[in-house]
Protein backbone atom coordinates (compact mmCIF):
# COMPACT_ATOMS: atom_id res chain seq x y z
CA UNK A 1 0.00 0.00 0.00
CA UNK A 2 1.55 3.44 -1.20
CA UNK A 3 1.94 6.00 1.39
CA UNK A 4 1.90 10.37 1.08
CA UNK A 5 2.79 12.48 3.99
CA UNK A 6 -0.48 15.19 4.80
CA UNK A 7 -0.35 17.77 7.71
CA UNK A 8 2.45 16.07 9.01
CA UNK A 9 0.75 12.66 9.19
CA UNK A 10 1.24 9.79 7.06
CA UNK A 11 -1.68 8.30 5.18
CA UNK A 12 -2.18 5.12 3.70
CA UNK A 13 -3.62 5.71 0.46
CA UNK A 14 -4.92 3.38 -2.40
CA UNK A 15 -6.17 4.53 -6.16
CA UNK A 16 -7.09 2.15 -8.91
CA UNK A 17 -9.34 2.15 -11.83
CA UNK A 18 -8.87 4.79 -15.05
CA UNK A 19 -10.75 8.45 -15.45
CA UNK A 20 -11.43 11.05 -13.14
CA UNK A 21 -10.92 10.54 -9.58
CA UNK A 22 -13.36 10.19 -6.96
CA UNK A 23 -12.02 10.64 -3.39
CA UNK A 24 -13.98 8.27 -1.04
CA UNK A 25 -14.01 9.53 2.76
CA UNK A 26 -14.39 6.74 5.22
CA UNK A 27 -16.65 7.41 8.58
CA UNK A 28 -15.55 6.70 12.47
CA UNK A 29 -13.29 3.83 13.40
CA UNK A 30 -13.84 2.24 9.42
CA UNK A 31 -10.58 1.49 7.37
CA UNK A 32 -10.97 2.77 4.35
CA UNK A 33 -10.57 -0.46 2.47
CA UNK A 34 -14.51 -0.90 3.71
CA UNK A 35 -15.31 1.19 0.51
CA UNK A 36 -13.83 -2.02 -1.71
CA UNK A 37 -16.72 -4.31 -0.60
CA UNK A 38 -19.11 -2.54 -3.05
CA UNK A 39 -18.82 1.37 -3.44
CA UNK A 40 -15.08 1.39 -5.53
CA UNK A 41 -16.04 -1.56 -7.85
CA UNK A 42 -19.43 0.08 -9.00
CA UNK A 43 -17.15 3.30 -9.34
CA UNK A 44 -14.52 1.81 -11.55
CA UNK A 45 -17.50 0.02 -13.88
CA UNK A 46 -18.70 3.21 -14.33
CA UNK A 47 -15.86 4.62 -15.67
CA UNK A 48 -13.86 6.75 -12.09
CA UNK A 49 -10.63 6.23 -10.72
CA UNK A 50 -11.71 5.96 -7.01
CA UNK A 51 -9.41 6.80 -4.30
CA UNK A 52 -9.37 5.68 -0.79
CA UNK A 53 -7.43 6.13 2.01
CA UNK A 54 -7.45 5.54 5.92
CA UNK A 55 -7.83 8.15 8.01
CA UNK A 56 -5.50 9.40 11.15
CA UNK A 57 -5.77 6.72 13.87
CA UNK A 58 -6.61 3.84 11.30
CA UNK A 59 -3.83 1.38 11.07
CA UNK A 60 -1.42 1.57 8.47
CA UNK A 61 -1.70 5.13 8.31
CA UNK A 62 -0.59 7.26 11.71
CA UNK A 63 -2.65 7.18 14.92
CA UNK A 64 -0.38 9.92 17.07
CA UNK A 65 -1.75 9.63 20.70
CA UNK A 66 -4.14 12.29 22.16
CA UNK A 67 -8.24 13.24 20.99
CA UNK A 68 -8.85 14.34 17.76
CA UNK A 69 -10.54 17.32 15.90
CA UNK A 70 -12.76 17.49 12.94
CA UNK A 71 -10.25 20.22 11.68
CA UNK A 72 -7.22 17.75 12.07
CA UNK A 73 -9.23 15.20 9.96
CA UNK A 74 -9.91 18.20 7.43
CA UNK A 75 -6.43 19.10 7.28
CA UNK A 76 -5.46 15.76 6.80
CA UNK A 77 -7.78 15.47 3.29
CA UNK A 78 -7.19 18.45 2.27
CA UNK A 79 -3.15 17.44 2.16
CA UNK A 80 -4.16 14.33 0.70
CA UNK A 81 -6.07 16.01 -2.46
CA UNK A 82 -3.44 18.40 -2.55
CA UNK A 83 -0.61 15.49 -2.49
CA UNK A 84 -2.07 13.61 -5.39
CA UNK A 85 -3.47 16.68 -7.38
CA UNK A 86 -7.08 15.64 -6.93
CA UNK A 87 -8.39 19.18 -7.05
CA UNK A 88 -10.85 19.89 -7.85
CA UNK A 89 -12.09 16.24 -7.32
CA UNK A 90 -15.47 14.69 -6.73
CA UNK A 91 -16.07 13.30 -3.13
CA UNK A 92 -17.94 10.87 -1.59
CA UNK A 93 -18.29 11.05 2.26
CA UNK A 94 -20.11 8.85 5.14
CA UNK A 95 -21.11 9.71 8.39
CA UNK A 96 -17.82 11.27 9.59
CA UNK A 97 -16.75 11.26 6.38
CA UNK A 98 -19.27 13.68 5.25
CA UNK A 99 -18.32 16.19 7.89
CA UNK A 100 -15.01 16.28 6.23
CA UNK A 101 -16.26 16.99 2.83
CA UNK A 102 -18.36 19.53 4.05
CA UNK A 103 -15.91 21.23 5.90
CA UNK A 104 -13.77 21.02 2.57
CA UNK A 105 -16.74 22.21 0.63
CA UNK A 106 -16.91 25.20 3.11
CA UNK A 107 -13.40 26.24 3.49
CA UNK A 108 -11.90 24.72 0.30
CA UNK A 109 -14.58 25.12 -2.24
CA UNK A 110 -11.52 24.74 -4.95
CA UNK A 111 -10.39 21.96 -3.86
CA UNK A 112 -13.99 20.01 -4.54
CA UNK A 113 -16.03 19.33 -7.84
CA UNK A 114 -18.80 18.10 -6.37
CA UNK A 115 -19.39 15.80 -3.03
CA UNK A 116 -22.05 13.39 -2.26
CA UNK A 117 -22.95 13.33 1.64
CA UNK A 118 -24.15 10.47 3.47
CA UNK A 119 -25.05 9.54 6.86
CA UNK A 120 -24.95 13.13 7.17
CA UNK A 121 -25.56 15.82 9.90
CA UNK A 122 -26.03 19.37 10.19
CA UNK A 123 -26.49 19.77 13.85
CA UNK A 124 -27.13 17.07 16.87
CA UNK A 125 -29.75 16.78 18.99
CA UNK A 126 -30.60 15.67 22.67
CA UNK A 127 -30.44 12.12 21.84
CA UNK A 128 -27.72 11.84 19.43
CA UNK A 129 -25.50 13.89 22.30
CA UNK A 130 -26.76 11.50 24.98
CA UNK A 131 -25.58 8.36 23.19
CA UNK A 132 -22.22 9.97 22.44
CA UNK A 133 -21.83 11.55 26.29
CA UNK A 134 -22.42 7.84 27.41
CA UNK A 135 -19.85 6.11 25.09
CA UNK A 136 -17.33 8.59 26.34
CA UNK A 137 -17.92 8.40 30.13
CA UNK A 138 -17.77 4.18 29.48
CA UNK A 139 -14.68 5.21 27.76
CA UNK A 140 -13.40 7.40 30.63
CA UNK A 141 -13.88 4.36 33.14
CA UNK A 142 -11.99 2.46 31.75
CA UNK A 143 -13.88 -0.47 31.63
CA UNK A 144 -13.92 -3.05 28.91
CA UNK A 145 -16.69 -4.60 27.56
CA UNK A 146 -16.83 -7.76 25.90
CA UNK A 147 -16.40 -7.84 22.17
CA UNK A 148 -19.74 -10.40 22.38
CA UNK A 149 -21.61 -7.52 24.17
CA UNK A 150 -19.69 -4.29 21.62
CA UNK A 151 -21.04 -6.59 18.68
CA UNK A 152 -24.45 -6.58 19.65
CA UNK A 153 -24.78 -3.11 20.62
CA UNK A 154 -22.98 -2.48 17.31
CA UNK A 155 -24.83 -4.26 15.18
CA UNK A 156 -28.36 -2.98 17.29
CA UNK A 157 -26.87 0.66 16.42
CA UNK A 158 -25.66 0.56 12.97
CA UNK A 159 -27.86 -1.81 10.93
CA UNK A 160 -31.94 -1.72 10.12
CA UNK A 161 -35.11 -3.72 11.44
CA UNK A 162 -35.03 -5.42 8.03
CA UNK A 163 -31.41 -6.99 8.77
CA UNK A 164 -31.90 -7.43 12.60
CA UNK A 165 -35.21 -9.66 11.47
CA UNK A 166 -33.09 -11.89 8.89
CA UNK A 167 -31.66 -14.48 11.20
CA UNK A 168 -28.88 -15.47 8.08
CA UNK A 169 -27.98 -11.87 7.91
CA UNK A 170 -27.67 -10.76 11.58
CA UNK A 171 -25.75 -13.94 12.34
CA UNK A 172 -23.01 -13.01 9.82
CA UNK A 173 -23.08 -9.45 10.97
CA UNK A 174 -22.79 -10.23 14.84
CA UNK A 175 -19.42 -12.55 13.37
CA UNK A 176 -18.22 -9.55 11.71
CA UNK A 177 -18.54 -6.82 14.61
CA UNK A 178 -17.07 -9.45 17.35
CA UNK A 179 -14.22 -10.47 14.83
CA UNK A 180 -13.75 -6.55 14.54
CA UNK A 181 -13.74 -6.21 18.52
CA UNK A 182 -11.56 -8.73 19.14
CA UNK A 183 -8.94 -7.42 16.49
CA UNK A 184 -5.76 -5.43 18.03
CA UNK A 185 -6.51 -1.49 18.06
CA UNK A 186 -5.04 1.25 19.08
CA UNK A 187 -6.12 4.10 21.07
CA UNK A 188 -8.04 5.82 18.73
CA UNK A 189 -7.97 9.58 18.45
CA UNK A 190 -11.36 9.38 16.71
CA UNK A 191 -13.38 8.72 19.46
CA UNK A 192 -13.33 12.33 20.73
CA UNK A 193 -14.07 14.27 18.14
CA UNK A 194 -16.76 17.00 18.22
CA UNK A 195 -18.90 16.17 15.72
CA UNK A 196 -22.30 18.16 17.38
CA UNK A 197 -21.73 21.63 16.28
CA UNK A 198 -24.16 23.58 14.73
CA UNK A 199 -23.12 24.33 10.86
CA UNK A 200 -26.54 24.98 9.53
CA UNK A 201 -25.32 28.51 9.17
CA UNK A 202 -22.07 27.90 7.05
CA UNK A 203 -23.98 24.93 4.51
CA UNK A 204 -25.59 27.98 3.31
CA UNK A 205 -22.32 29.15 1.86
CA UNK A 206 -21.56 26.36 0.09
CA UNK A 207 -21.44 26.75 -3.75
CA UNK A 208 -20.91 23.28 -5.05
CA UNK A 209 -22.88 20.55 -5.77
CA UNK A 210 -24.15 18.30 -3.43
CA UNK A 211 -26.45 15.51 -2.59
CA UNK A 212 -27.11 13.62 0.64
CA UNK A 213 -28.29 10.42 0.77
CA UNK A 214 -29.95 9.14 3.77
CA UNK A 215 -30.83 5.73 5.37
CA UNK A 216 -34.31 5.30 6.51
CA UNK A 217 -33.85 3.48 9.69
CA UNK A 218 -30.68 4.82 10.48
CA UNK A 219 -30.58 5.86 14.17
CA UNK A 220 -26.98 7.88 14.44
CA UNK A 221 -28.02 10.19 11.84
CA UNK A 222 -31.59 10.17 11.48
CA UNK A 223 -33.03 10.64 8.27
CA UNK A 224 -34.64 13.82 9.14
CA UNK A 225 -31.38 15.70 10.10
CA UNK A 226 -29.80 14.74 7.17
CA UNK A 227 -32.66 16.54 4.80
CA UNK A 228 -32.03 19.24 6.65
CA UNK A 229 -28.41 19.42 5.45
CA UNK A 230 -29.72 18.83 2.06
CA UNK A 231 -32.49 21.98 2.21
CA UNK A 232 -29.67 24.08 3.97
CA UNK A 233 -27.00 23.62 0.92
CA UNK A 234 -27.99 25.66 -2.23
CA UNK A 235 -29.06 23.31 -4.97
CA UNK A 236 -28.46 20.24 -2.77
CA UNK A 237 -30.74 16.99 -3.45
CA UNK A 238 -31.68 14.70 -1.75
CA UNK A 239 -31.84 10.40 -1.57
CA UNK A 240 -33.42 8.41 1.04
CA UNK A 241 -32.61 4.88 0.99
CA UNK A 242 -35.29 2.65 2.92
CA UNK A 243 -35.07 -0.59 4.39
CA UNK A 244 -30.89 0.06 5.63
CA UNK A 245 -29.42 1.75 9.08
CA UNK A 246 -26.18 3.73 9.74
CA UNK A 247 -24.22 1.47 7.14
CA UNK A 248 -26.64 1.50 4.27
CA UNK A 249 -23.67 1.46 1.78
CA UNK A 250 -23.36 -1.74 2.93
CA UNK A 251 -26.71 -3.15 3.37
CA UNK A 252 -28.26 -1.76 0.59
CA UNK A 253 -25.07 -0.82 -1.93
CA UNK A 254 -26.97 -1.33 -5.16
CA UNK A 255 -29.05 1.26 -4.64
CA UNK A 256 -26.70 3.52 -2.58
CA UNK A 257 -24.04 2.95 -6.01
CA UNK A 258 -27.09 3.68 -8.01
CA UNK A 259 -27.63 6.64 -6.61
CA UNK A 260 -23.70 7.69 -6.10
CA UNK A 261 -23.00 6.91 -9.53
CA UNK A 262 -26.28 8.93 -11.25
CA UNK A 263 -25.20 12.29 -9.23
CA UNK A 264 -21.11 11.94 -10.13
CA UNK A 265 -22.15 11.47 -14.15
CA UNK A 266 -23.96 14.61 -13.55
CA UNK A 267 -21.49 16.65 -11.83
Amino acid sequence: MPYLRANGIRLAYQRTGQGENVLLIMGSGAAGHVWDLHQTPALRRAGYAPVTFDNRGIRPSDAPPGKYALADLVADTKGLIEALSLAPCRIVGSSLGSLIAQELAISDPHLVRSAVLMATRGRSDVLRRAQDAADRALQESGIKLPAKYRAVNSVLRMLSPRTLNDDQSVASWLDVFELAGDAESVANGQEWIDTHRDRREALGTITVPCRVITFADDVITPPHLGAEVADLIPDCDLVEIPGCGHLGHLERPEQVNEAIVEFLRKY
